[in-house]
């Protein structure tokens, strides 16, 4: 049961960062321009990772 809340937790958590990088991209864009970059994608790839990890150990 326990894992089942972690790996629920951990996969919402994933796609609400995929939401913020996507929401964010107008933004990075813009700012890529300027010269400065938000680093959007190591969340993302973070949060992807654990939830792969959570997936493979729960599975």
């Amino acid at each position: 049961m326990r894992s089942t809340l972690n790996r629920a937790t951990v996969f919402a958590l994933y796609q609400l960062t995929l939401f913020a990088g996507i929401l964010l991209f107008p933004l990075a864009v813009a700012m890529r321009k300027v010269g400065v970059t938000i680093p959007v994608h190591r969340a993302v790839s973070r949060v992807n990772e654990t939830y792969e990890e959570m997936d493979t150990r729960t599975a």
